[in-house]
């Protein structure tokens, strides 16, 4: 049983974490691997409604994705895509990429060996993600306008959706700290992050929602 406070804190969280930003058409979507389908049913939305003439899936595997997702995180979103109507001419595979900074770097190769010219990017990833893949992407690709979309469901809704709440509020757990950590590292830009966000952050780590936490040594070498 998670208790109430548990929850109450993951919503304060996961609330932050969402960019909450209405998408408008761009260049090319973008949407990052992960053990969520729903990244790209959110993906194939943005197509149909004319927000994206293009869409690169990108992924590999991760311990997270790789017995739900054997042929590969960004394999898997191009199938669930063509299952829902967006034609394979639409659909770019980026299927390398470990983490976010590799999603950012190879889908740009991806996008440039296609001869695809992007000035403006949406990027479409898990709920909790939003903050923290934005951050990156400011950093990393810096000369593109990006907007962030992702399913729209409440927390407790998500939580069922992916069928483990733990696992879930670890993530959004450990996204956090990552939006605390990698402006430090280069890897993302400054956001402000609110009192109360960090106090519900610290206490879910108190209460031991951590294994999505890196880990202690590296973030003490780190100087954060």
């Amino acid at each position: 049983m998670i208790p109430a406070q548990a929850w109450a804190d993951a919503r304060l969280l996961w609330n932050y974490h969402r960019m909450h930003q209405t998408p408008r058409p761009c260049s090319v979507a973008v949407g990052l691997g992960s053990h969520d389908l729903g990244v790209a049913d959110v993906a194939a939305e943005l197509y149909h409604q004319g927000m994206a003439p293009v869409i690169v899936f990108t992924g590999a595997t991760s311990p997270t994705t790789r017995a739900r997702m054997p042929r590969g995180e960004a394999v898997h979103y191009r199938e669930r895509a063509l299952q829902l109507g967006v034609p394979d001419s639409a659909v770019l595979l980026e299927p390398r990429a470990t983490n976010t900074g590799e999603n950012i770097e190879f889908s740009k190769a991806v996008l440039a060996e296609a001869g695809v010219k992007v000035s403006s990017v949406l990027l479409v990833s898990k709920p909790y993600e939003e903050r923290r893949s934005y951050a990156m992407m400011r950093k990393l690709w810096a000369d593109v306008d990006v907007l962030c979309a992702s399913t729209l469901m409440g927390l407790e809704e998500y939580a069922d959706s992916i069928g483990d709440a733990r696992m879930v509020i670890d993530m959004i757990v450990g996204a956090l700290q990552r939006v605390l950590v990698f402006p430090g590292w280069g890897l993302a830009i400054e956001q402000p992050v609110p009192g109360p966000v960090v106090a519900a952050y610290e206490r879910l780590c108190a209460e031991g929602f951590e294994s999505r936490l890196l880990p202690a040594d590296v973030v003490a070498r780190s100087g954060a």
